[in-house]
């Protein structure tokens, strides 16, 4: 079940950053170029939100079922000191976590502001925080903290 749900979680990465680029995308515009906040921006803003929050629930399955975050934390002296280990014990959640957070804040606050630009402007600056943060917490085959396959 793990190898299952971790393709899972690796394929909703393509969906998170597709849908946060989309977001913030739409943000850009409709703030830059004074647009009305549609039906559509609305749907775009809860979909990503919603996108986000499923792929946090495939990502808590693997943490708690994954035989590095176990080594790591029955090893933590020996894990902590190896990149790759305590990339995906500690550092990977860590990041992931509040870029979640930050997507559940935007779209919340964006939903309640009353005119379309500071609905824009919050979906822009909070989505852009929490899509800077993803980068950095996903185990790209570039990244020097840890690197995974673009797909499993």
């Amino acid at each position: 079940m793990h190898q299952s749900i971790l393709i899972c979680h690796s394929f909703m990465r393509w969906l998170v950053l597709l849908s946060l680029l989309y977001s913030i995308y739409r943000a850009y515009k409709g703030y830059f170029f004074q647009l009305s906040f549609t039906k559509t921006d609305n749907l775009i803003r809860h979909w990503t939100a919603t996108i986000a929050h499923i792929q946090l629930l495939f990502g808590i399955v693997v943490y708690v079922q994954s035989p590095i975050v176990k080594y790591f934390w029955r090893n933590f002296k020996d894990g902590i000191q190896n990149l790759d280990i305590s990339f995906f014990g500690l550092i990977h959640i860590v990041l992931m976590l509040p870029a979640v957070i930050f997507i559940t804040i935007g779209s919340a606050l964006a939903k309640r502001k009353l005119s379309d630009g500071q609905k824009f402007k919050t979906m822009l600056i909070w989505f852009t925080i929490a899509l800077i943060i993803i980068f950095i917490a996903i185990p790209w085959p570039f990244s020097p903290l840890a690197n995974r396959p673009y797909i499993r």
